[in-house]
């Protein structure tokens, strides 16, 4: 969901001061799959994370319109809003910056099972007028006048959209059990609010914005460990400040430094710099998949698509080698959508899959966290996507399973190690 953002440096310092002085330092989280409650079918649950995956490709990562972005995410997160506190159920987003809910008076509001947040019936909501620093300019420039409230417009390449007006309010965080507040937190009131809600009733902005929750907080560094993705009942921890470190574990440590794109800011760009299937380099040509100084290609790591996604060139690579190995061409040869091959007799070998990233870091992915077995059509489908040369690659969830993420941003690394995720 990423979205234009102005390079306001003094940004809401007072606000993130008195929150700094009042907050933890460190929070737990969880998140939840979006299809969690649905009941599906592990082939169902598949053919769900291909579609939001395509939509999100399609969608999110073309540099010369940085505002478009898919709200096809794969976590929500529980919260509450307001005083007394009001729950919402919001989709986790690395990729933006501003958290926002619905809100009375709806003029335009999908359906929720929980009550619809009221800012008049809180004791401490207070909207933000044009001439507030976080009134960003693409808003601030319709008010006509500095104490005309700050109202804001997101749009979303899916077609989805919130629009309604800039607050501060208290959130509640945590568990049930050991809630935690935090005062004057910048959010949106969203009274305008289309397109597929995906069970959710707002959006918690992760992103690298000064707007993001994590500014917002102070923190600069979070962690998340995502569970077994056919297990959707399972949460998966999310860890902000002090409590966002790596869990002890046999397995070696691996970094690399986190890029940034002056033209896609919110993102957390990592560079891809080759691909091996078992022993293998994988004959990819050599800048495949870096960054360009106009923005375009390049690899993020998004903990909201599903496939990890990659530039045609390496993905053509992958999937040669991994009919080679198998033995069967794919049946899709020509898509770029994720590749099935009809699935030899017994359980088939295939090597670790590895991804070699700046710094020496290699992630390895076991088979599951690549490949799984449609039951349907007795095939074996790899569960990477593939997307034009010029646009950026992704490192979806589904390759990161049992793989917990450190992103620190106050040393520009992105660390992890294999850990089993439910133990966390």
């Amino acid at each position: 969901m990423v979205k234009c953002m102005g390079a306001l440096q003094a940004l809401s310092l007072v606000l993130l001061t008195s929150l700094a002085m009042s907050a933890p330092s460190g929070y737990r989280l969880a998140l939840t799959h979006v299809d969690s409650k649905g009941g599906f079918t592990k082939t169902e649950l598949m053919r769900r994370a291909a579609h939001r995956s395509r939509l999100r490709a399609l969608s999110g990562y073309d540099a010369t319109s940085p505002r478009l972005h898919s709200v096809q995410v794969e976590y929500l997160m529980e919260l509450a809003i307001g005083t007394p506190p009001v729950p919402f159920v919001a989709l986790a987003d690395t990729g933006s910056d501003l958290t926002w809910t619905q809100c009375q008076p709806c003029k335009l509001c999908f359906p929720q099972d929980t009550p619809v947040y009221d800012p008049s019936a809180s004791s401490t909501f207070s909207p933000l007028p044009c001439s507030s620093a976080t009134c960003l300019p693409i808003w601030s420039r319709n008010c006509s006048t500095p104490s005309s409230l700050c109202r804001y417009r997101y749009a979303y390449g899916d077609g989805a959209y919130s629009a309604g007006i800039l607050g501060t309010e208290t959130l509640t965080l945590g568990s049930s059990s050991a809630p935690v507040t935090v005062g004057g937190v910048a959010f949106g009131c969203g009274t305008e609010n289309g397109g597929d809600s995906l069970n959710s009733t707002g959006t918690v902005g992760l992103g690298r914005g000064t707007l993001s929750l994590l500014a917002q907080l102070g923190v600069g560094k979070f962690s998340y460990c995502l569970t077994d993705f056919f297990n959707s009942t399972l949460d998966s921890p999310f860890l902000l400040g002090t409590m966002a470190e790596l869990a002890p574990g046999p397995g070696v440590v691996q970094s690399t430094p986190l890029m940034q794109s002056p033209q896609n800011p919110l993102r957390y760009f990592v560079s891809l710099q080759g691909i091996s299937l078992g022993d293998v380099r994988l004959p990819i040509p050599n800048g495949t998949f870096d960054l360009s100084t106009d923005g375009t290609g390049g690899m993020i790591v998004d903990s909201g698509t599903t496939f990890t996604i990659l530039a045609e060139s390496g993905f053509r690579e992958v999937v040669d080698h991994v009919a080679q190995v198998l033995g069967q061409p794919p049946v899709n040869a020509s898509s770029l959508e994720s590749p099935c091959f009809p699935a030899p007799a017994g359980e088939p070998f295939l090597p670790d899959l590895v991804l070699h990233f700046a710094g020496g870091a290699d992630m390895r992915l076991h088979r599951d966290n690549y490949m799984s077995y449609n039951q349907e059509d007795s095939s074996l489908c790899l569960n990477i996507a593939g997307t034009t040369p010029e646009s950026t690659s992704v490192l979806g969830n589904f390759q990161q399973q049992n793989i917990q993420m450190l992103f620190d941003m106050t040393v520009g690394q992105l660390s992890f190690r294999p850990t089993d995720c439910s133990k966390l």
